[in-house]
C-alpha cells in the first residue's frame, strides 16, 4: 500500500514538473518572438495620452457593457474568460501570429476559451512587412488560427499595423511599397476566407508610413488605438471606425462602435 502511494506521490510530482517545464518553454518563445498588440504605439505615443490611469478606469466603467471586449497574447498565458465576462466583456481578440515564424502558444486556450464562455472573438497577426510579402503573411496567419467562420461568433482575422519593434519604424517602406504590402495581406485574406481583414493601427502611424493613396477604408472594417477618453481624428481614407482600443491599463479593453446585435452581424458576414 505504502509503494503504491509512493509510486502516484512520484508520477504526480513527474506531471507538475513536466507541466511546470512546458510553461517555461512557452513563456521563453513569448518573450523571445512575441510584440503585444498596441505595445509599440504605447512606446512611440505615450506622451500624447490625455488621460491618467484613474480617468481611463473611471471611463471604463461607465461604458456599455454589451459592446466593450479585450484583447490578449501570450504575454498573457491562459486567461480567466470567467472573470473578464463577469468585468462585462462580450469580445475578444487573441494573437495567433507574428511574422511568418511566431504562433502563440496560448492561442487555443485563450481563443477557445474565450468563445467557450459565451464571446464574439476574433484573431489577430502582427504583421512584419519587411519580413516577407504580404501574402505569405496572410496565409500563415490563416493556417494558424486566424481564418474566419460564419459561426456568429468569430470575427475577420485582423491585421495589426504598428510601429516596427526591431527597426525603423515603416519597415524600411516608402508609403507606396507599404499600401502594395497591405495590399497583398488584404487581398490574401479575402480571397481565402471570403471576408475582408480588420486593420488594427494608430492614426500616427498609419499617417507617417501609408498615407492616403488607397481606398482600404472601402473594405477593411478600422480598429483604432488611441489611450485617451476619445477616438481622435481617424487615418485617412475612413470616416467611420469599427473598434476602438481606449486603454492598455491592466491590459487591453476595446469598445465595438456599435450594438450587440451589429456586433454579431460583422461576425456573421
Amino acid at each position: 500500500m505504502l509503494a503504491t502511494c509512493a509510486l502516484l506521490i512520484g508520477s504526480t510530482a513527474q506531471q507538475v514538473a513536466h507541466a511546470a517545464d512546458e510553461a517555461d518553454e512557452k513563456d521563453a518563445q513569448v518573450r523571445a518572438h512575441s510584440t503585444p498588440m498596441g505595445s509599440q504605439i504605447e512606446r512611440v505615443e505615450k506622451s500624447d495620452r490625455e488621460s491618467t490611469s484613474d480617468e481611463e478606469s473611471e471611463a471604463d466603467a461607465s461604458r456599455d457593457s454589451d459592446v466593450l471586449g479585450i484583447d490578449v497574447s501570450g504575454w498573457q498565458r491562459d486567461v480567466d474568460w470567467e472573470y473578464w465576462w463577469d468585468e462585462g466583456k462580450r469580445f475578444a481578440f487573441v494573437k495567433a501570429t507574428e511574422g511568418t515564424g511566431y504562433t502563440n502558444p496560448y492561442f487555443t486556450q485563450q481563443y477557445n476559451g474565450s468563445y467557450d464562455v459565451g464571446m464574439i472573438r476574433g484573431a489577430y497577426h502582427f504583421a512584419l512587412p519587411d519580413r516577407s510579402s504580404g501574402a505569405a503573411q496572410a496565409n500563415f496567419f490563416i493556417d494558424n488560427g486566424g481564418l474566419w467562420s460564419g459561426d456568429g461568433k468569430t470575427l475577420p482575422g485582423v491585421a495589426d499595423l504598428e510601429y516596427n519593434p526591431y527597426g525603423e519604424d515603416c519597415y524600411d517602406k516608402s508609403e507606396s511599397e507599404m499600401v502594395d504590402w497591405i495590399q497583398d495581406f488584404h487581398d490574401t485574406y479575402a480571397d481565402r476566407t471570403g471576408r475582408y481583414p480588420i486593420f488594427y493601427t494608430s492614426t500616427s502611424w498609419w499617417e507617417k508610413c501609408v498615407g492616403d493613396e488607397h481606398d482600404f477604408g472601402e473594405t477593411a472594417p478600422l480598429w483604432i488605438a488611441r489611450y485617451s477618453d476619445r477616438v481622435g481624428d481617424l487615418p485617412s481614407g475612413w470616416h467611420y471606425h469599427s473598434f476602438w482600443q481606449y486603454t492598455d491599463d491592466p491590459i487591453d479593453k476595446n469598445e465595438f462602435n456599435g450594438t450587440r446585435s451589429q456586433l454579431r452581424a460583422i461576425a456573421k458576414g
